[in-house]
């Protein structure tokens, strides 16, 4: 049965006769709502270890070297986990997929409060790491399914702004759990909300052409995009093999090896830069934590609008897709001077720039595989640059610890973050000048 077929026979259910007056046919917009949900249940649950460290510092009795190979533990499986990730979701589907991997990392993100020592809280950070590097995979991989070409960057930075509603959450309830429930009640009551969002995705989730609230003309808008690759859609493996040797997945790989790393400086380190140089207490920091993640979410949406923008006013991909990298790029170089400001205020502009720019440069950087690769391989290409990604997150995490440590300077980690985003850039335009598709055989 083809697609078209089944959406037709689909659309005469009794299912879809209930209420077809009032549909509009945007329900992939609450599909999009779903992975919005799960990155900031995702976020939430990566970021509780940052906003507590200087607090578990003195409880646990950790340093900046110790908490530096702790963060590593979870980029180390994080990597480990999206190589393997991004093949399972191509392999189970998104809907089997995205519920095993929440289900393990819910469960994880507890297991930090039964920890008691900086070795035991840096396996259960790694095991957290293992679950949650599903998460963008499998949204990348729902997107390319739910929605066109044009809507892909926007879509993705919707979804991708999860990761900054996260961060704002966790100075907003963490504070709140630890009085309430103690630090080890923070830990789990955040790593519980996986377990909720679960049921919603279960209840929801189909693919476009099955599911009974898709209306033809939505799933013609969904499907409008001709294949422009020699792979057909309905490939359901694409082997590693065959994908390693492209220069297109070296493109994506070697942008979010240059570039993932500074994020998760930001969100592993930036709680205690606050704390340490402002002398702020974990209420203190709220606000400028709160601020520095808003901005984020603004990045994120709009660099994903940005290209989208472009794309409608008749501009290539390849061109969409460059100027909005570019623009996030320069956005970044400001925060070079962060570490030589000494307004607290100030260093939270500079930072929050830099973040929302980082985002801005992640929804368009996110969208490239479904630009260039088959919707068959584009969870496993994200894999294989998430695993990249958090190669580079790991080796800036142990060097973080051991600059701080040793120096209690913060001033090259700034410095790197601030270029590191053109030559990213360059690199990708290197290897990718046109976007052209993969050509898989």
């Amino acid at each position: 049965m083809t697609p078209q077929t089944s959406a037709a026979s689909v659309s005469d259910s009794p299912q879809m006769k209930i209420g077809a007056t009032s549909r509009r046919g945007n329900f992939r917009w609450i599909i999009c709502s779903l992975l919005f949900l799960a990155t900031v249940i995702a976020y939430m649950d990566r970021g509780v270890i940052g906003y507590l460290e200087k607090f578990l510092e003195t409880v646990i009795g950790w340093n900046s070297i110790q908490y530096g190979y702790i963060t590593a533990a979870f980029q180390a499986a994080y990597g480990i986990g999206l190589l393997c990730a991004g093949r399972l979701t191509d392999y189970l589907g998104t809907r089997r997929g995205f519920a095993v991997a929440i289900s393990v990392w819910s469960i994880a993100a507890m297991l930090p409060g039964a920890a008691y020592s900086a070795l035991t809280f840096g396996i259960a950070m790694f095991i957290l790491g293992l679950g949650e590097a599903a998460n963008f995979p499998a949204c990348i991989k729902t997107v390319a399914e739910w929605f066109p070409r044009k809507e892909r960057a926007l879509a993705t930075g919707i979804f991708n702004s999860g990761a900054n509603v996260g961060n704002i959450v966790v100075p907003m309830v963490v504070p709140f759990l630890t009085l309430t429930l103690g630090w080890r009640g923070a830990f789990v009551g955040t790593g519980a909300l996986g377990l909720l969002w679960l049921a919603f995705w279960l209840v929801l989730y189909a693919k476009p052409h099955e599911h009974p609230r898709v209306s033809p003309h939505e799933l013609a808008l969904i499907q409008a995009d001709a294949p422009a690759h020699t792979v057909p859609e309905h490939t359901t493996n694409v082997p590693w093999l065959k994908l390693l040797p492209q220069r297109q997945t070296w493109a994506f790989a070697l942008g979010k090896f240059l570039t993932d790393a500074i994020w998760w400086f930001y969100i592993f380190w930036l709680p205690r830069y606050l704390q340490g140089t402002f002398h702020l207490n974990l209420r203190q920091s709220q606000k400028p934590v709160i601020v520095v993640y808003a901005l984020s979410i603004v990045g994120s949406v709009g660099g994903g609008w940005i290209s989208s923008a472009l794309l409608r006013r008749g501009n290539s991909a390849n061109v969409a897709r460059k100027t909005a990298l570019l623009i996030c790029a320069l956005a970044v170089v400001p925060v070079v001077y962060a570490p030589h400001a000494h307004a607290l205020w100030l260093v939270v502009g500079l930072v929050g720039l830099a973040a929302a720019a980082h985002q801005g440069w992640s929804a368009n950087l996110f969208t490239l595989p479904s630009d260039m690769f088959p919707k068959a391989a584009v969870a496993s290409v994200v894999g294989i640059g998430g695993m990249m990604g958090a190669l580079g997150s790991f080796l800036l995490q142990i060097a973080t610890g051991h600059i701080v440590g040793r120096t209690g300077s913060y001033a090259p980690l700034f410095l790197l973050a601030g270029f590191a985003y053109l030559f990213a850039l360059a690199v990708i335009h290197l290897l990718a000048p046109k976007l052209a598709p993969a050509s898989i055989s």
